[in-house]
């Protein structure tokens, strides 16, 4: 038998070790989503520098992609651990994400391509930002790092050195971000 204060610290363990599972769990998922994200924006940036007239396919491109391959990782991912990270659901919210993503950029905005290309990571950032408050700090940091330097990239770096300014804050950012997720956890 065992006291009440010691049933208590022990519940308290238990709780404590089901959050750090959780927390660990949702680190995994999202640099997985990283990583990919960061290597197609990395290449999206890139691709942008050295032929710019084709824009406007790359980043839709670059978006599907993305989402399609995140959906392929979780496949995968569920035959391992037999959890769901990639549903109808999440399609859903990628759909809406984009859907006000473009109301607000192209319909509203009328943004040029260096707008454009401001406003999307920014925008991103603000949803890491925001997960932070429930999964954890790392994603703030990241979030705001990453806007952070994005902006600074707006404001003081001109002519086509900005994409690849984009291209190392934005695509490698967000693959360190997941590294460190994965490996510093």
């Amino acid at each position: 038998m065992i006291d009440p204060k010691e049933a208590s610290a022990a519940l308290s363990d238990i709780n404590d070790m089901i959050r750090r599972v959780r927390q660990s769990r949702i680190y995994e998922l999202a640099s997985q989503f990283l990583v990919v994200a960061g290597v197609f924006v990395l290449a999206g940036n890139l691709t942008t520098y050295f032929v710019p007239r084709y824009a406007i396919y790359i980043w839709p491109a670059v978006n599907v992609l993305t989402v399609v391959v995140s959906a392929a990782v979780s496949t995968f991912d569920f035959r391992r651990t037999g959890v769901r990270s990639f549903d109808g659901r999440m399609l859903i919210v990628f759909v809406l994400f984009y859907a006000f993503g473009l109301l607000c950029s192209v319909v509203l905005g009328h943004y040029g391509p260096r707008e454009m290309g401001t406003f999307w990571p920014t925008y991103f950032m603000l949803f890491y930002c925001i997960a932070g408050l429930w999964f954890g700090y790392a994603f703030i940091a990241m979030g705001a790092t990453i806007a952070a330097l994005t902006l600074i990239g707006y404001f003081f770096i001109t002519g086509p050195l900005w994409l690849i300014w984009m291209a190392m804050v934005n695509g490698c950012g967000l693959i360190l971000s997941g590294l460190w997720m994965r490996w510093g956890e």
